[in-house]
């Protein structure tokens, strides 16, 4: 761990759990207490690092803690080692929620940034030879997320009772005989020259510096849940000012600027309609 010190579902817990603030909140700043925020290396740790800075400006302070994997930051924040959490999207959370008998919450929407089908070899999903290596996430979520990408872009066929998180046993057909690999996340960008397919998180894609344009082929909806990435907080701090404030800055005007400048529409803020 590396520190900085410096959609619909979620969006409909997320304005349950809202508080609106009828101040400004220049005028409360300075009697929040600091937040630590978890995020992931890449882009994610770029904008709420923005969000620090404008925060700052307003005299509070948002230290930003880095992770290079998924669960570790959930855990850290269940432990109230942490604040707040963003990261990830609705289904993951829940997911962690279940196999942990943790109860984190979703606070307010964050990003939109769809996963996609990235490859050195081919440009096209008709290209795509039998008995091609295809990477997935190696965690349930993301995983699941993976196949059900492939099976949209008719690659795969799900079993009729796939869970809404399947695994590759939940494959009922596959047609041209893909080889599943799975793999950490953070390490499918830099594993794209040994396979023939990754399906990569946006976030991922971006960090590890993968072209969109030119090794992406075939990516989610920009409506997709999955694609949706969430602020993440406990039941006993999400109405709290600190992570409300927090709120604020990351739904800045000047954080979606960053984002909008800095991502080319590969992220966009989910805030935004």
């Amino acid at each position: 761990m590396q520190k900085r010190t410096l959609i619909k579902t979620a969006l409909t817990l997320a304005a349950v759990a809202a508080v609106t603030f009828t101040t400004p909140l220049t005028s409360f700043a300075a009697d929040l207490k600091p937040v630590k925020v978890a995020v992931t290396a890449g882009p994610h740790a770029d904008i709420v690092t923005k969000a620090s800075e404008v925060a700052k400006k307003n005299g509070f302070k948002v230290e930003v803690v880095e992770f290079t994997d998924y669960i570790t930051p959930d855990t850290a924040l269940a432990e109230k080692q942490l604040d707040i959490a963003v990261y990830q999207h609705a289904p993951f959370l829940k997911s962690f929620n279940k196999n942990k008998g943790t109860d984190l919450v979703v606070a307010a929407p964050a990003v939109v940034q769809p996963m996609g089908l990235y490859s050195n070899k081919f440009h096209s999903l008709e290209s795509l030879e039998k008995g091609a290596r295809v990477a997935i996430p190696n965690d349930p979520s993301n995983g699941g997320r993976a196949l059900i990408l492939l099976a949209k872009a008719g690659l795969i066929t799900l079993a009729d009772d796939a869970p809404a998180l399947p695994t590759p046993l939940d494959i009922a057909k596959n047609p041209r005989n893909l080889r599943i690999v799975e793999l950490e996340a953070a390490q499918l960008p830099i594993s794209i020259q040994d396979l023939d397919v990754a399906c990569v998180p946006m976030n991922y894609a971006v960090s590890g510096g993968l072209d969109v344009k030119k090794q992406g082929f075939y990516f989610e909806s920009m409506e997709a849940e999955f694609a949706l990435i969430i602020i993440a907080a406990r039941p006993d701090n999400v109405q709290s000012p600190e992570v409300q404030a927090f709120i604020k800055y990351y739904q800045s005007p000047e954080v979606a600027e960053f984002i909008k400048g800095k991502f080319n529409g590969q992220i966009v803020p989910a805030w935004i309609k």
